[in-house]
């Protein structure tokens, strides 16, 4: 077994589970190295205690899992077949007392049909082993991590020659998401955002026909999928000359990023980060226009665990990566958001993200 997976057999014996059913598609691919998307039929790795575990995948699936995967015992299942007769047929008649599940991810009529076909005495959920574990990242999930932010910001980088007068925010977006293929990314981590003027003043605005104009904040917001990892960047331009009220929200957020990255340290709470940038952001008068968390976890997924609020008293380790994103957004004048990704290392905090902060002016 790999690292991943004797972890995972270790929480199953401390957990006391006879079993557990890993189904999420991107925890298959951490685990077992095969990532796939089987759309609406089912994919699942089964570990039974003392056993070696068991992928079940599709059958047009048997050839990419058999490459991939680093679990050899693997299982196939027709369009026809029933998925949950192979899970049944794993425990050789008697169900297991205790029988672990990604609640999370499990659909009701998932678990309905499951637990018909396995009368487990409980069904308990495992995903919090699976978050503990996903947010330690690994040498090589820094490394590669480390390539989608290169990535992604070369595809900011490029994108930025193509802001010139009369074009709008969803052209931008166009040509951020084909520079991203072109770069040789997988693609988009999320939905790429490319806001102007006063629409930089909504944290999630969706990107439209305005045109971009003198006088405007640009807000960038992007990321790539690199080999299964996401990178997640935010920067912010001034349009020419802009309004100095603009330019001083600009140096409280950068103030306010600076002082998050700062406080991500390991031993701290996770709530400190939000904390930190916060009270730059207060003490400057700007508290009820920074209205969300100061960032996220990232890695397989652009939002995972931890949530960095106010009030998680959860324990930064080593290891950990997320986002550091303060954002000041005043209605009909505009926003700023800074946003980096960080890695967290006994060194102190490290930025995956290194593409320039100071304010910067485009010219149409």
């Amino acid at each position: 077994m790999n690292e991943a997976l004797l972890k995972l057999e270790q929480g199953l014996t401390e957990g006391g589970l006879d079993a557990l059913l890993v189904t999420d598609p991107k925890h298959v691919y951490y685990l077992t190295g095969f990532a796939s998307n089987p759309h609406e039929r089912f994919l699942g790795l089964l570990l039974i205690r003392g056993e070696e575990p068991v992928l079940i995948v599709p059958a047009l699936d048997a050839e990419a899992a058999h490459a991939a995967s680093s679990v050899k015992t693997i299982l196939t299942h027709s369009d026809t077949d029933n998925p949950y007769e192979l899970l049944k047929s794993r425990f050789g008649g008697a169900a297991p007392g205790s029988f672990g599940i990604e609640k999370e991810h499990f659909s009701v009529s998932r678990y309905e049909l499951l637990a018909d076909a396995i009368p487990a005495g409980a069904f308990s959920d495992i995903g919090h082993l699976l978050r503990a574990m996903r947010a330690m990242k690994t040498p090589e999930e820094i490394r590669i991590m480390k390539h989608a932010a290169e990535l992604v910001e070369e595809v900011l980088r490029r994108g930025l020659s193509h802001v010139k007068a009369g074009v709008s925010e969803n052209e931008l977006v166009a040509e951020l998401e084909y520079l991203m293929k072109k770069a040789g990314a997988s693609g988009p981590s999320f939905d790429t955002m490319v806001l102007s003027g006063p629409n930089t003043a909504l944290p999630h605005g969706v990107p439209g026909e305005r045109k971009i104009q003198p006088g405007d904040l640009l807000m960038f917001d992007l990321g790539v999928y690199a080999a299964g990892y996401a990178s997640d960047i935010t920067r912010t331009f001034a349009v020419g000359e802009i309004d100095s009220k603009l330019i001083d929200i600009y140096n409280t957020v950068l103030a306010a990023n600076e002082a998050g990255i700062a406080a991500s340290v390991a031993g701290a709470t996770f709530g400190s980060v939000d904390k930190a940038a916060r009270d730059v952001i207060e003490a400057a008068g700007y508290g009820e226009y920074f209205m969300h968390r100061v960032g996220h976890g990232l890695g397989m997924d652009t939002h995972e665990y931890p949530s960095l609020h106010g009030l998680n008293t959860d324990i930064i380790a080593n290891g950990n990566v997320f986002t550091v994103e303060p954002g000041i957004y005043v209605p009909n004048l505009g926003g700023v958001r800074i946003e980096d990704d960080v890695l967290v290392t006994a060194e102190g905090p490290q930025t995956l993200t290194s593409f320039p902060k100071e304010l910067t002016v485009l010219s149409l």
